[in-house]
């Protein structure tokens, strides 16, 4: 199991925690499928009012889609499946509320994640960036619900500078995406803090809240969506051209604003 699901039920907080810190928390198929199945129990315990989300260890909060992942795809260019568009909560039509507690780097394919959290809190190690043209890819999914999170220009930056900028957590406060940080190694204390608050409220009129917020930009990411595959099948280079520009890749060849 890659992934642990910790119930309080006297606070009424869940804390979901990837747990692949060896991989930096990147999300293999396998936990994909782990991340929907713990979403819908969660739909149904109504002893878990309010949930937040973590990944394991120091280095990483989530590093989105493990490269080593083999993902089938359909022979048409008209069918794309992607592998990481119902791992969030909301995808799984979860309206209780989902805090991210991140620490470390949040990249790529974790956008999927905190793009369906309800807001962030982050140990100053945090770290946003998102690689995908470094490597000859297209970002979309991800690039479309960070865009409804913080000002346009920052996520644009942040998506066409690629592997080369790191967004620290003050700067991630500053726009907005994240609502605070804490002191070293104090995120997941934080965020279960603020859920324990949030789970002591009446559960229908926070879900009804949780569901109207997210109205507030549906309609926008599901035109948004519905452009995605056909961007990325243009795009894209061929994979094997990618891992090349990836295996090329220096460390530490980036600055942190």
């Amino acid at each position: 199991m890659s992934l642990r699901v910790a119930t309080d039920k006297d606070t009424g907080v869940a804390v979901v925690t990837l747990d692949r810190p060896e991989r930096l928390n990147a999300i293999d198929l396998a936990l994909r499928d782990e991340l929907v199945g713990a979403w819908r129990e969660l739909r149904f315990d109504d002893t878990v009012r309010a949930v937040v989300l973590t990944g394991a260890g120091e280095r990483a909060f989530c590093t989105g889609l493990d490269r080593a992942a083999v993902v089938p795809q359909p022979g048409s260019p008209y069918m794309m499946d992607d592998p990481l568009l119902r791992a969030g909560p909301k995808a799984n039509d979860l309206w209780k509320p989902v805090v991210a507690a991140v620490r470390g780097m949040a990249c790529g394919g974790a956008f999927y994640l905190l793009g369906e959290a309800d807001f962030l809190v982050a140990d100053p190690s945090a770290t946003f960036f998102d690689p995908h043209t470094s490597y000859g890819m297209v970002s979309a999914y991800e690039s479309m619900l960070m865009a409804l999170r913080m000002p346009y220009g920052e996520a644009a930056r942040m998506a066409l500078m690629g592997s080369a900028e790191r967004m620290s957590a003050r700067r991630a406060h500053e726009i907005g995406l994240v609502s605070e940080v804490t002191e070293p190694g104090g995120a997941l204390a934080a965020a279960v803090d603020r859920a324990a608050v949030i789970a002591g409220y009446p559960a229908a009129g926070v879900q009804g809240t949780v569901r109207a917020l997210w109205a507030a930009k549906e309609a926008a990411l599901a035109h948004a969506f519905a452009q995605a595959p056909h961007l990325i099948t243009l795009g894209n280079l061929p994979a094997d051209r990618q891992e090349e520009l990836f295996a090329a890749r220096r460390a530490g060849g980036y600055r942190v604003r």
